[in-house]
């Protein structure tokens, strides 16, 4: 399954949703050109009522907002698209760059794993060929060594087959975890670029100037949810290329036998979903807007919770550790 033509996709659907909301643009002018009438109108009278000369400069405010609504797709989703797409790419960038240098580790530590396995004598344990030769060099009276290997053999594949299982399940759930992100980040973008105009034509009426501002940290905050998990993302890959690192160096040790344990990576990656979810309260740090309703105060409390219960998990797995090797 290929996650990145997913993101394009959603990508895609976000672009060709934009045309319809020029179904709304109709409306919201009717409704902007209503209130400017009973804005521009309060005004005057009030103005001309206190025998007061009449300040123009603020009754500009209804027509500047129905220029918007007018030119909605080009003024205002353009601009806004324009000056973040740029964090957007940059933030994907840094992301490629560490995944990148997680590959090229990650082929080098496969590589001297299998060498500290030849210096082990025990090639036979990751090599299938190596593995047939060997069965096939031991006759009849090494019916011993024969069942020795065999039975070693049977366990490294069943421990690998379990590690691999258990691996590519967290990394599904990792990437659908981002993917859940992306998707409803696309969906609330269509809904507030669709009914943007509506605000926008709300916005004239008095009492509803402050869903002009509501509107645009809503969608700037969430347009960051995609950036946000970009970095979050590169952050979990630099993280997962200094323990590489620090497994090449072990690996590069004569002496150093590695025992095929992928618990840290999978500990990552439990964070790492479980990380995904607090994107939107990340996003309302930079850009405060309220929050998206029961959507963000379920994330948060789920996240709270999963965070809690992966703490008591780690914790336990690094006491039985700690008390292993104080054992020894």
């Amino acid at each position: 399954m290929d996650f990145d033509n997913l993101h394009q996709i959603l990508a895609d659907l976000y672009e060709s949703m934009i045309p319809f909301c020029e179904d709304m643009i109709g409306v919201s002018k009717g409704l902007a050109g209503l209130g400017a009438l009973f804005y521009v109108a309060y005004r005057v009278w009030q103005a001309l009522s206190r025998a007061e000369p009449i300040d123009v400069f603020p009754l500009l405010r209804p027509f500047a907002l129905g220029l918007c609504i007018m030119f909605f797709p080009t003024i205002v989703l353009g601009t806004i698209n324009a000056v973040m797409s740029p964090i957007v790419k940059g933030t994907h960038t840094i992301l490629e760059t560490q995944t990148i240098d997680l590959n090229v580790y990650q082929q080098q530590k496969d590589m001297l794993e299998y060498e500290a396995r030849v210096r082990e004598g025990k090639a036979w344990l990751v090599d299938d060929e190596e593995f047939d030769q060997r069965m096939k060099s031991l006759g009849i009276t090494d019916a011993v060594e024969f069942g020795r290997m065999w039975g070693e053999r049977f366990s490294y594949d069943i421990k690998m087959w379990f590690r691999d299982i258990l691996r590519d399940l967290f990394e599904l759930l990792f990437k659908a975890s981002a993917l859940v992100i992306d998707t409803l980040r696309t969906f609330f973008l269509i809904v507030l670029s669709i009914l943007g105009p509506l605000a926008f034509a709300f916005a004239v009426y008095d009492g509803f100037q402050a869903t002009l501002t509501q509107w645009l940290a809503r969608y700037i905050s969430v347009y960051l949810w995609l950036p946000i998990s970009d970095l979050f993302s590169s952050v979990l890959a630099r993280i997962q290329t200094l323990m590489i690192e620090s497994d090449l160096k072990q690996l590069a040790d004569p002496n150093f036998i590695p025992d095929g344990s992928s618990g840290l990576y999978i500990v990552f990656l439990i964070i790492g979903i479980i990380g995904y979810f607090t994107v939107p309260t990340v996003a309302g740090w930079i850009v405060h807007s309220g929050g998206t309703g029961a959507f963000g105060g379920a994330v948060n409390k789920t996240a709270s919770k999963a965070g809690g219960i992966a703490g008591g998990l780690a914790g336990s797995v690094a006491g039985n550790v700690g008390g292993r090797l104080l054992g020894k």
